[in-house]
């Protein structure tokens, strides 16, 4: 009894041992597993160093090329309105018509004021002449005097007149609101049957000139220093013409480009900014003034590694960071100060070298530290990582022109 129980209590032993064993070296492959699972796979770009533009993202708002409030130059009854508010309107088009009746009146009145004073002329002309003969042969110097004037005046009394239909005639002209130059009319504030005085201080409606169109941008006078600097010391090279390229309120980039048309020399005491002002091309009328904006410009150029920046953020320290692929396949996030935008990427001086592994997909998954499977993938035109063999348009990185 005594040996069987011995018997049953060294096999439970045994298989005791034989389980815990066992259960060690499931566990063991386990983690064998995870480890070998933790070297997830990420997308990567090999950086090289290039010479980059240099480019920054100015906020502003549109505004007309021109702007026009229409009043009236004479004073009447609008009898006639024939554009269509909110529509395009040209150059010498009539925008109101105002009773002529009273205008052609003073035009023809002037006319026969012309006719008159003409008439007299002729009898002054003559009795001049007849005094002029007779001024050395008895008559007084006070009648040829007297007979001189009376001409001079009859003659500018038909001056006096013709200068009276100009203005008579021009009133009548003025009758005629035309457009000053080819734009979009606003909503009418008077309406046929009203009645208009010259000069008046409400308009009667605006014309704006949209194409070309204005786009009014702002720049800090610190980032001007900074790029003077830079360019001064020989870091960036300026570019030759700058070119600007706008962003829509919907994030879309306009497909026209501006050019620099006028930026203030005096910085703002209250904002500490100046103005630019660009020229944009507007012929589909899609840039309307008030509108936001946002405009890329092209500064210069500058030697560095341009990081795209989907594969960026910022960290606590408002420093860019980046993951990198280390030298022994592990993610190592580095931290960089002095960065420019250029274009979608940032262009960094220092801290990379050629060849190193920037990660661009698959950083939702990794951490610091983390072991990883790198994959050659490259950026398209439109931003997206596609892998290295795919075709694309686009390369990631995108040197400046030269």
């Amino acid at each position: 009894m005594i040996r069987r129980f011995l018997l049953i209590t060294t096999a439970l032993t045994i298989g005791g041992v034989l389980a815990a064993c066992s259960d060690s070296d499931n566990k063991q492959g386990a983690g064998a597993a995870g480890m070998a699972q933790q070297a997830a796979p990420v997308g990567v770009i090999a950086l090289k160093k290039g010479n980059f533009p240099v480019t920054t993202i100015l906020p502003g708002r549109a505004e007309a090329f021109q702007t026009a409030d229409i009043r009236p130059q004479v004073s009447g009854i609008i009898t006639e309105i024939p554009f269509r508010e909110g529509g395009e309107v040209k150059k010498g088009d009539v925008l109101y018509q105002i009773e002529d009746a009273p205008y052609l009146a003073a035009v023809a009145q002037a006319r026969a004021a012309i006719a008159k004073a003409e008439a007299s002329v002729p009898s002054a002309q003559s009795n001049f002449d007849r005094y002029q003969r007779l001024v050395g042969s008895g008559a007084t110097q006070i009648e040829f005097e007297t007979a001189k004037t009376n001409l001079l005046q009859a003659q500018a009394e038909v001056e006096a007149a013709k200068a009276s239909l100009t203005a008579a005639e021009i009133d009548l002209d003025h009758t005629k609101i035309v457009a000053p130059f080819d734009g979009v009319i606003d909503q009418t504030a008077y309406n046929v049957g009203n009645v208009v005085a010259a000069n008046q201080t409400t308009a009667l409606t605006t014309v704006r000139q949209l194409n070309p169109v204005y786009i009014l941008l702002t720049e800090s006078s610190t980032n001007l220093l900074r790029l003077r600097n830079a360019i001064a010391s020989g870091e960036m090279k300026q570019a030759g013409s700058a070119t600007f390229r706008l962003i829509l309120e919907s994030g879309k980039e306009y497909d026209q480009k501006g050019v620099l048309d006028m930026s203030k020399s005096v910085v703002s005491e209250t904002t500490g900014t100046f103005t630019i002002r660009v020229r944009f091309p507007n012929p589909d009328r899609i840039i309307l003034p008030g509108m936001y904006v946002r405009a890329t410009v092209e500064l210069g150029a500058q030697d560095g590694y341009a990081l795209p920046q989907l594969a960026t953020s910022r960290n606590a320290n408002g420093e860019l960071t980046a993951q990198f692929v280390s030298a022994d396949g592990k993610v190592e996030t580095r931290a960089f100060e002095n960065v420019s935008p250029s274009n979608n990427s940032w262009l960094v001086t220092d801290g990379i070298k050629d060849g190193d592994q920037l990660i661009v997909s698959g950083l939702q998954s990794i951490t610091a530290g983390m072991p990883v499977t790198p994959m050659p993938m490259k950026i398209s035109d439109k931003g997206i990582v596609v892998p290295a063999e795919q075709p694309s348009s686009g390369d990631a990185q995108k040197p400046a022109a030269k």
